[in-house]
């Protein structure tokens, strides 16, 4: 989380010397092109496996979504055309929260880069409290997304309807349980390996909304889990969706 919030920092102070810079010397727009300004973007939501077995159930509100995102628009199909295309980077935090207090163990049978589903009082002892239990993936994405703005003579006043996509590559995952007992006092643990989620993932997007706010779906094509490395050898994949506010 920490790593999400230097980033929109650094995004922040990218724009605002941009900014500057901008009303120091104005440009005019070549060729008519729309002053359409860059999107940081800040998406929250939930996160839900679809195609999963029954035992692999999941808590709807603490299996949240934090997505940050800075998008640049290139207008396409000439002036006031309505269309930009808008790539962009940014940076992903899934959680999930497992039902029945279970959380991700490295499968002892296949070894490296696996995971079953365990009880966590199997493991930590059955007299604890549990405070906090989940399991959390980060990733670096590159979002590309067409836009439709519906104002064609001023995009940034406009509502707007997008249709995309956006590839993700795993960099940190881990499991974090929180509990106490008795005998131990508050003891926080966390696990980081990719317990066989895959490295890279693949996403359609949609959004719809104005320039400061949205909501926003992405619909996974690619199975969260490595082929058989899985919880239950499963083939589940994932849906987030939610609300989101545009700084820029």
């Amino acid at each position: 989380m920490k790593k999400l919030f230097i980033l929109a920092l650094a995004l922040f102070s990218l724009n605002a010397v941009h900014a500057q810079e901008t009303e120091k010397k104005p440009k005019t727009p070549i060729g008519g092109r729309p002053n359409i300004p860059s999107d940081l973007n800040f998406e929250f939501g939930f996160n839900v496996l679809t195609n999963r077995p029954a035992d692999l159930r999941t808590n709807f509100f603490p299996s949240r979504t934090f997505n940050i995102s800075y998008q640049f628009p290139i207008a396409v199909g000439g002036d006031a055309s309505g269309f930009t295309i808008n790539p962009g980077f940014g940076i992903g935090s899934d959680k999930l929260q497992f039902g029945d207090d279970n959380n991700l163990f490295r499968n002892p049978d296949l070894g490296p880069e696996s995971s079953e589903l365990v009880d966590v009082t199997e493991v930590y002892g059955d007299d604890l409290i549990l405070k906090a239990n989940n399991f959390a993936m980060n990733y670096f994405e590159i979002p590309l997304e067409l836009r439709y703005h519906f104002n064609k003579s001023n995009y940034s006043k406009s509502f707007r309807v997008a249709v995309g996509g956006k590839v993700g590559f795993l960099y940190e995952a881990h499991t974090k349980t929180k509990y106490e007992t008795a005998d131990t006092g508050k003891v926080k643990v966390k696990t980081s390996e990719n317990y066989g989620v895959e490295k890279i993932r693949y996403a359609l997007t949609v959004k719809a909304g104005s320039p400061g706010f949205y909501a926003w779906g992405n619909f996974f094509l690619n199975d969260l889990w490595q082929a058989g490395r899985g919880p239950f050898a499963n083939q589940a994949s994932q849906i987030n969706f939610g609300i989101a506010v545009t700084v820029f």
